[in-house]
């Protein structure tokens, strides 16, 4: 099985696949966050409108921790 290394992760090319929605991705079409991966819309259209990524993923932001 070929296997695909992506956020420190090891990954079955046909499991890496998005979190949300369950696209099958590319180690060009993805995005991670807290250990998570997604397609890049589905990242987008879920985080960035918040604009702080930890709130809009239910994490609290920490003390002097700048994105």
């Amino acid at each position: 099985m070929e296997c695909l290394v992506a956020d420190k992760q090891n990954f079955h090319k046909s499991c890496f696949r998005c979190h949300h929605c369950g696209s099958q991705l590319s180690l060009g079409n993805y995005a991670s966050l807290h250990g998570k991966i997604y397609c890049k819309p589905h990242f987008k259209q879920l985080f960035k409108s918040k604009g702080n990524y930890d709130e809009g993923f239910g994490h609290k932001q920490q003390p002097g921790f700048k994105l």
